[in-house]
């Protein structure tokens, strides 16, 4: 029954549990179009075993803007969205802004369940993020 169970979920397109443990995390800073903006490419599960490759790489770059592009990002869990929102408490506090772009829906859901979405902005692309500024 378990097999069967697995099946149907990787025929639908979705994850199990085994396989949501086991996907890495890589991540790229690339400068954005306009001075002072880098952006943060996040491919994976953004999860409190697979931040530690690159936290404090991340808390280490203080541009004037730092998008977070998620679009590759499947989910976060609770650690993923409290490292980005450290980040973005230590961003105001300096006068710089972090916003995030490409969020899916599960990652939407559970800024919406803590309230984040109140405070994070998240666009729709990076290009979107970027014309905001």
């Amino acid at each position: 029954m378990q097999d069967l169970h697995a099946c149907n979920l990787q025929r639908w397109g979705l994850a199990t549990l085994s396989n949501m443990l086991e996907q890495p995390l890589t991540h790229s800073f690339t400068d954005g179009k306009s001075a002072g903006t880098t952006i943060l490419k996040l491919v994976g599960p953004l999860t409190l075993s697979t931040m530690f490759g690159f936290q404090n790489e991340f808390r280490a770059k203080t541009p004037q803007v730092m998008i977070v592009d998620l679009s590759e990002s499947p989910y976060m869990d609770s650690a993923g969205l409290g490292l980005l929102m450290n980040y973005y408490v230590s961003a105001e506090s300096h006068g710089r802004k972090l916003l995030l772009a490409g969020a899916n829906e599960r990652i939407t859901a559970v800024m919406q369940m803590t309230k984040v979405d109140k405070i994070l902005k998240n666009f729709p692309a990076v290009d979107a993020a970027e014309a905001s500024l």
